[in-house]
């Protein structure tokens, strides 16, 4: 069995920021399969993640809850080619993407 953060570092780092987060559109960096992006995407306004593996990214789409369908969007792509217009995020997480 793979125990992810059971230091509970994650977490605990996510709380810290979560009133930076809360009502926030936040772009993830290398959401991966969105593990990360369901600790705090219930808080944000909207979250888009993104992922250049398109096979994690269509775990992250297919794992969404329903009640976060209209406000999380995945793409895969890299941070280098992300077409956002400057000022459309809030808040930039990063988490294992360096």
């Amino acid at each position: 069995m793979v125990v992810i953060d059971p230091e509970g570092a994650e977490t605990d780092a996510m709380d810290r920021i979560g009133t930076e987060i809360t009502g926030s559109r936040v772009l993830e960096v290398g959401c991966g399969d969105g593990r990360l992006t369901w600790r705090y995407a219930a808080r944000a306004a909207s979250v888009l993640g993104i992922d250049p593996d398109a096979e994690e990214i269509a775990l992250a789409r297919a794992a969404t809850p329903p009640g976060l369908r209209g406000r999380v969007e995945f793409r895969g792509t890299g941070i280098e080619s992300l077409d956002a217009p400057p000022g459309s995020v809030d808040v930039v997480v990063m988490a294992w993407s360096l």
